[in-house]
């Protein structure tokens, strides 16, 4: 079972240009109080076949983290141009959030981002070289949520109050505790303007 959950991640500049940093705020479920900081990564991977070639745009610590419903926001750097080979620039990118806790990464939260030229002519021509200040990017709504089974140093609740005679039972394992990742399609969340 995971001590945390998110809840939602609710993007404050969708579409931008693609210059822009990310902006964002995640909003997550604790259900006992953590030890240690959570940290969120940022990545952009603009070529699949090649990990090498992913950047970490930001990352950040979150703690200490109390029981219940907790948010913060995040603002990520953009891509460096430079280091995306220019047949990977326009068109869909991935853009990943990862949480981990004590290097043990717990969830991944996936998007595709659809680059393109902010202007009609732009986009048929697709001028050489690649104009960055003219790209615009579009993150779809559309996510995919996978979560991994980590060793948490803190019980659950429903663990820590067990009742007499638990000890000589076996509890039934639920999906959650089961080995490996696990995917989910999320619906996305309603739109907003950036404002709470």
């Amino acid at each position: 079972m995971s001590i945390v959950t998110i809840r939602n991640v609710e993007f404050f500049n969708n579409p931008a240009r693609f210059s822009d940093p990310y902006r964002f705020r995640v909003t997550f479920e604790c259900i006992a109080p953590l030890k240690d900081d959570l940290e969120w990564k940022l990545i952009y991977v603009s070529s699949p076949g090649n990990e090498e070639l992913d950047q970490e745009l930001d990352d950040c610590l979150v703690g200490p983290v109390p029981v219940g419903i907790n948010s913060f926001d995040f603002e990520g750097s953009p891509p460096d141009p430079s280091k995306i080979p220019p047949e990977d620039v326009l068109g869909v990118a991935a853009l990943i959030l990862t949480g981990s806790y004590n290097d043990q990464e717990f969830v991944r939260v996936g998007y595709y981002q659809n680059t393109e030229y902010d202007n009609e002519e732009m986009k048929e021509a697709q001028p050489k070289p690649i104009v960055f200040d003219r790209l615009v990017r579009d993150i779809s709504t559309k996510l995919r949520v996978t979560r991994f089974q980590i060793k948490w140093d803190v019980a659950p609740p429903q663990q820590l109050h067990a009742a007499a005679g638990a000890a000589a039972s076996a509890a039934v394992p639920s999906a959650d505790d089961l080995d490996g990742p696990e995917d989910t399609e999320m619906d996305p969340p309603p739109k907003t303007n950036g404002t709470s």
